[in-house]
């Protein structure tokens, strides 16, 4: 909603409307996608307490549903996001008030690895601070070629620490603290050059793009993906030996899935895989993603 600066939900391809809240207006997937939108854009879609609430809100809608299988987040006019709304962290807000707007964005972040389906951030503007740290939370990010991402919350006396939890583990260290430093805006071109993006196309085929992107995980088991996603995050954390001794008992965990079996049998005879996306046996790499 324009004037509340809270995200509103729309899905790929759907049939069927579902209920609305004060947050958003959300739609039930029959396509098996959802698009939210960052919906503010006469304040650059600013991520405020309410903008925050109301995406951790969107993200958890219906995630448990079989038909769901991927989440873009996307924004309405030139600005993907400016990050924080700096009104908020005046002095005349309390301590308290600074402590909540930062959790709460923390803990979106965190959210994004550990939905069991794909994330992808479609970018058409400019992306800073927080905004940019919204799009390397992502697990996939298409971006227009018009594009820009920065961390400049150094000019304004307020250093991207938490914008640099998330773009120090997707950009090389040096690119990172190039753009944390100096504030200065990377182009798309460099972002996907560094690994902030999946791909860069040009605008009028961002959507198109996007949708092929989202089309294609559309088409793979569920819970063969939310076991890729939550053993890839796992495995990046730990040494090498760890995480080889880790991914080896994924795969047969892996093939003990209904899908496991199935897509192996689709393969031999030739045929188009029926999936189940049943999630029966990899709990104990869900838990806790």
């Amino acid at each position: 909603d324009p004037q509340t600066g809270r995200s509103k939900i729309s899905s790929l391809p759907t049939r069927t409307v579902a209920r609305a809240c004060s947050f958003a207006t959300s739609v039930r997937i029959s396509g098996g996608g959802v698009n939210i939108i960052l919906n503010n854009p006469r304040k650059r879609n600013a991520l405020s307490l309410a903008m925050l609430k109301s995406l951790r809100h969107d993200l958890l809608h219906d995630i448990e549903s079989k038909e769901l299988r991927v989440i873009i987040i996307s924004a309405e006019g030139p600005v993907f996001s400016a990050g924080h709304d700096l009104k908020e962290l005046t002095s005349e807000e309390e301590t308290e008030h600074h402590v909540e707007v930062f959790t709460t964005c923390a803990e979106v972040m965190t959210l994004l690895q550990k939905l069991p389906v794909p994330v992808i951030a479609k970018v058409n503007g400019l992306a800073t601070a927080a905004g940019c740290q919204l799009v390397a939370s992502c697990d996939l990010a298409v971006a227009s070629e018009k594009s820009k991402f920065a961390t400049p919350g150094v000019n304004v006396g307020l250093f991207c620490s938490t914008p640099a939890v998330a773009v120090g583990r997707s950009l090389p260290r040096k690119v990172a603290l190039e753009m944390l430093f100096t504030g200065e805006p990377i182009s798309a071109h460099d972002a996907l050059l560094h690994g902030l993006l999946s791909k860069v196309v040009p605008e009028e085929k961002l959507e198109e793009e996007t949708m092929k992107m989202a089309r294609k995980i559309c088409e793979t088991s569920r819970s063969v993906v939310a076991l890729g996603k939550a053993v890839f995050y796992k495995q990046m954390a730990q040494d090498l030996t760890e995480a080889y001794r880790m991914t080896s008992q994924v795969m047969v965990d892996n093939l003990a899935l209904k899908d496991g079996q199935e897509g192996i049998e689709a393969f031999i005879q030739k045929r188009k895989p029926v999936w189940l996306h049943t999630e029966n046996g990899t709990s104990q790499w869900l838990q806790g993603k």
